[in-house]
């Protein structure tokens, strides 16, 4: 998972809340897929968002999937606007969540005849999005499966063998966080693919089955309001609740910061 290390040394990092991301462009994203698949590297890119955070300093596992990855994407304004808070150089550019970076990676993916699939979201979406997709990208090769399936019989070992038939180029998981995480961290050597993202509801808004936040609400960073007042009832904990945890380890940072300095 080192390949790629010394051909992006000049990518710079920030540690926010206990953890490391790589402050990485749309455009810089697609320069190291481009690496990793020219190398025919095997490499996860997972994404941080407060609801990461949260996980990430409550569970071990959670930290223990992080370390498969050697570069971690910023997903979410309220993130960028910690790290600006503790002096970190991160600027609107280095979010890039799926609800903006999708139909991208599907044209880059099509453009380079990338082979892609996508495991994740409930029966009948993955083709109903994976359809959309193919038809503004003709030329994409993209195969699905659903992510209700369980993952402790040899229906898991079904569904590893048809991602390997298929031998993507990139592999999406979008089962939700943590269990796309674990799943990742517990398949990751009986995976062939070279790049692994995990992709959470992406599918579920090009499929139309979430509503999709008004991009204007995503650049002043108020896509979280949105999804809370959409899906109260699965939102409420994640947003009203987390935020208060990660607030008081982000001044304990801040505080830390502040004796380093003095």
């Amino acid at each position: 998972m080192n390949s790629l290390i010394k051909q992006n040394e000049h990518i710079e990092t920030a540690e926010v809340l206990g953890a490391s991301v790589s402050l990485l462009t749309i455009d810089k994203l697609h320069e190291m897929i481009r690496a990793i698949i020219s190398n025919n590297s095997k490499e996860v890119i997972p994404n941080h968002n407060l609801h990461s955070l949260y996980i990430f300093n409550k569970e071990k596992r959670m930290k223990d999937f992080y370390r498969l990855a050697d570069f971690v994407h910023i997903d979410g304004m309220s993130l960028v606007l910690l790290c600006k808070l503790l002096g970190k150089p991160v600027n609107r550019e280095h979010r890039v969540t799926y609800v903006d970076w999708i139909k991208p990676l599907m044209n880059e993916a099509a453009k380079n005849e990338y082979r892609v699939f996508f495991i994740g979201s409930k029966k009948g979406v993955p083709d109903k999005a994976a359809d959309i997709l193919k038809r503004e990208y003709p030329n994409l090769q993209i195969e699905t499966h659903h992510g209700y399936f369980d993952i402790n019989s040899q229906e898991n070992t079904d569904v590893i063998q048809k991602i390997n038939n298929f031998q993507p180029h990139i592999l999406m998981v979008g089962m939700g966080m943590p269990r796309q995480e674990y799943w990742i961290l517990d398949n990751f050597k009986y995976l062939s693919a070279n790049v692994i993202l995990t992709a959470g509801a992406c599918m579920d808004y090009v499929a139309g089955e979430v509503p999709t936040p008004p991009r204007w609400m995503g650049k002043l960073g108020l896509e979280w309001l949105y999804r809370l007042l959409s899906e109260p009832n699965r939102m409420w904990k994640r947003y009203l609740v987390e935020p208060w945890y990660l607030l008081r380890l982000f001044l304990r940072e801040i505080l830390n910061t502040n004796r380093k300095k003095s």
